[in-house]
């Protein structure tokens, strides 16, 4: 700010130089729609690697073409990637209704449902428990995957909507919620009873070390009568309820698990810490319950206090795939997800932009540049020659995704279908079955064959736009998004094969119809022998025709609106417009320096123009600044004319 010298001196004051760095954004962000194994329904989940996508969607599925795509786009080179799971036609979550205590006269506390449909969700289990809350009316809420091994713990959460750890509003907050079920609360009937067996505080002076003491547990679920010796003679006595929890939990595992391979026993202090509360997990029997029946030694059940007279018993876990039926002790209607019948159709794909679904779940992304919808080109199941969506159904989704594309600065990669298998059947595709021509997005041919994981490696096809995606992520990060994503470099990873193998011959149909081809070439194998988008047609003599022009232009509109925003409400005059040439300027330089441009010098390269010339004293009265940005695009040599003279013979002179 202005000093205000009030005495003879040196004052130093600092000035702003009004610079504002642009950065560039990212160029290969991938998203993918489409079908998986699990996951959460129309959300869009960042991934950094194929092992994210196994933990959140359940890895490669034989029916997920989305699932192979993510793998081989990572396999080329991707590294961020969003993927929105469409669930399948008929699909239904599982869910679970939670009551405020056992017996006939328990009310509906709380419904729990998945958040995703399919029968992944059969295996989340859900406990309650009391431990260490501030007050009666609060409870602590654990949410397991079981197949997954994610755990959410929400504590201290409360039935009191007036609250704001209020359960309903802490679970389902889309940010910071649970990521596996959504609840509804029946705020007058109070909170859940809790999971598992809650015994009476002991009394650890009963305890006796002369004397052998021995539990019985039967279990419902399978039926198991189990006994064993829970203290001997020999063993030292525990001193705290700690260290009973620890032995019990010991003790009971071992012998559970001898008589069911995998189950388990948990013991950990009751609420007051006196006590004891203790659950089981029993293999596709997790609601299982257990009750402590006298042993025939010296029951241990004096001091535990965790017989059905003593304890307030209950489901071991709420489980929705309940064993029990769908009424059993303190749980209610519980249903079992269902994974339905048929593979997300077109309007499932396309979504509902006001609900977010399908494509327009990526509207919660705040910035993506490659779009995969794998799913469109699918084969029949059992009949991979046909496509499993009709022609019009294709074009409909891809003529929404492109639409989506034009609006988010994105980049849209088509995949011929499976009849496209010779080249006839491609330049009937590309000239009139396919009815999506826009700059925003490029057509590949033929499908790769890869080997499948699921089956013994075997080949099996597969649309190219995840293999393309990572290899585009590959060529911009190794030499920016200003090279084509083609040539000799452009090897493709993983891949043994394609379902035509082109000719050169053959290529010189499809290339200038703007039908990008890969090949299969001596030496450097499998590659991408083609850079031109959907408009790159001769016909067309676009100037979008390139692949690399196109997304250089995407990349440079996308990082100068966002590095341009700090201009807004400031005063528009020449000051302005000054800095905003230096800013955009020095951009671009950088950009030249890197070889983005063509062109030796700067002049010849770029220009940006922001003056009176461009902003009018109506603009300013309007309130806008007009820049306008120029720039000489690297184009690709498609085309490499070695031309050779021979030398006549010479005669000295």
């Amino acid at each position: 700010m202005p000093i205000a010298p009030t005495y003879p001196g040196v004052y130093i004051e600092e000035i702003s130089s009004g610079s504002h760095t642009i950065t560039g954004v990212a160029t290969s962000i991938t998203a993918f729609v489409g079908y998986t194994a699990r996951g959460l329904d129309h959300r869009a989940t960042e991934i950094f690697s194929f092992a994210d996508f196994e933990r959140g969607f359940g890895g490669l599925a034989a029916d997920s073409e989305l699932s192979y795509g993510v793998q081989q786009f990572f396999q080329n080179g991707g590294n961020t990637a969003y993927v929105v799971r469409v669930p399948k036609s008929g699909s239904k979550p599982a869910s679970v209704t939670l009551l405020n205590g056992v017996g006939t006269g328990a009310a509906v506390s709380l419904a729990v449902t998945m958040l995703s449909n399919g029968t992944w969700s059969d295996y989340v289990i859900i406990d309650v428990d009391y431990d260490g809350v501030s007050d009666s009316s609060r409870f602590n809420l654990t949410i397991t995957d079981l197949a997954a091994g994610t755990v959410e713990t929400f504590d201290n959460v409360t039935m009191d909507s007036t609250k704001n750890n209020y359960v309903q509003a802490v679970l389902n907050d889309v940010d910071s919620g649970s990521q596996l079920v959504s609840v509804a609360a029946t705020s007058a009937s109070g909170p859940p009873a809790a999971s598992g067996i809650t015994g009476k505080d002991i009394t650890l002076a009963n305890i006796k070390n002369d004397q052998t003491y021995t539990i019985k547990l039967i279990l419902d679920a399978p039926a198991q009568n189990i006994e064993f010796n829970f203290i001997t003679p020999a063993d030292p006595l525990p001193g705290s309820i700690a260290s009973v929890c620890r032995l019990l939990q010991r003790q009971a595992t071992a012998a559970l698990a001898a008589a069911i391979p995998g189950a388990s026993v948990q013991c950990v202090p009751s609420s007051s810490q006196n006590g004891l509360r203790v659950t089981a997990l029993v293999p596709n029997a997790f609601d299982a319950q257990i009750t402590f029946d006298s042993g025939t030694t010296n029951d241990a059940d004096a001091f535990l206090n965790l017989k059905a007279a003593t304890a307030t018993a209950n489901v071991s876990h709420y489980w929705p795939n309940s064993q029990r039926g769908a009424d059993a002790f303190a749980e209610k209607g519980a249903t079992r997800g269902s994974d339905g019948t048929a593979l997300p159709q077109a309007a499932d794909l396309i979504g509902d932009p006001g609900a977010f679904t399908g494509i327009y779940a990526l509207d919660k992304v705040d910035i993506f540049n490659i779009l995969c919808l794998p799913d469109v080109s699918r084969a029949t199941p059992g009949n991979p020659a046909v496509s499993d969506l009709a022609a019009t159904d294709q074009n409909a989704v891809f003529g929404t995704a492109m639409t989506y594309c034009l609006g988010r600065r994105a980049f849209l990669l088509i995949d011929a279908p499976p009849e496209v298998d010779d080249v006839p059947s491609a330049v009937d595709w590309k000239t009139s079955g396919l009815t999506v021509h826009d700059n925003n997005g490029a057509a590949y041919f033929p499908r790769l064959k890869l080997g499948d994981a699921l089956n013994n490696f075997q080949l099996r096809t597969f649309a190219p736009c995840g293999v393309i995606a990572g290899l585009y992520s590959r060529i911009d990060a190794a030499r920016g998004v200003w090279k084509a994503p083609a040539g000799t470099e452009a090897t493709l990873s993983g891949v043994q094969g394609a379902a035509y193998k082109l000719t050169d011959s053959e290529n010189g149909v499809l290339n200038p119809l703007g039908l990008n081809c890969v090949r299969l070439l001596p030496v450097y194998g499998p590659v991408c022998w083609g850079a031109r988008t959907l408009v790159g047609d001769d016909a067309d003599a676009s100037e979008w025709k390139y692949v690399p022009v196109r997304r250089f232009a995407l990349f440079l509109e996308e990082s100068l609106f966002r590095g341009t925003q700090w201009a807004v409400f400031e005063p528009n005059d020449e000051p302005l417009w000054s800095q905003i040439r230096l800013n955009l300027g020095s951009f671009m330089q950088t950009l030249f320096r890197q070889g983005a441009f063509q062109g030796t010098t700067p002049p010849q390269a770029y220009f940006v123009k922001c003056d009176s010339e461009t902003t009018t004293q109506t603009d300013i009265d309007n309130g806008i600044v007009n820049i306008l940005v120029g720039f000489a695009p690297l184009k690709p040599a498609e085309f490499v004319v070695i031309q050779i003279q021979q030398i006549a013979g010479q005669t000295q002179t």
